[in-house]
């Protein structure tokens, strides 16, 4: 989060009222000067709601593991939009991390799987279920 809103600092600082209009901006300068205020594209703010969490491990890493490929979508796409190098490397360098990231939840699902009955891989919560006070 630090490094794109560092690239939106970068790329929003010296703007002037004139071209705050002409890039349609000017919305989101009356709201927030030019602070930084995550929001989707949409223009959707960033809630805690974006997050999922059910306390089940295989659930977690599963859903952890879309939200990495999702970001990696969206690096995909600025990439394809951005030409400016100054913003495409950082781009670049957070999708690597993507990629990384989502490699070590399919590693941590794969850990959790091979503990639990290979019949009964979706069956349970491992975290409650294979306790014997909760049968």
């Amino acid at each position: 989060m630090e490094m794109v809103c560092a690239i939106v600092h970068q790329l929003t600082r010296n703007l002037t009222p004139e071209q705050l209009v002409e890039s349609g901006f000017d919305k989101y300068y009356v709201d927030h000067t030019l602070a930084l205020w995550p929001q989707s594209a949409g223009g959707a703010p960033w809630t805690a709601t974006y997050f999922q969490s059910k306390g089940d491990p295989i659930t977690d890493l599963h859903e952890n593991m879309a939200a990495e490929q999702k970001a990696r979508t969206t690096y995909d796409n600025i990439l394809r939009l951005v030409k400016d190098p100054e913003v495409c490397e950082p781009i670049r360098f957070l999708r690597e991390r993507e990629i990384v990231h989502y490699q070590r939840f399919g590693e941590s699902l794969r850990i959790v799987q091979d503990h639990l009955d290979s019949k009964n891989f979706y069956a349970i919560n491992p975290e409650f279920d294979l306790n014997p006070k909760c049968r």
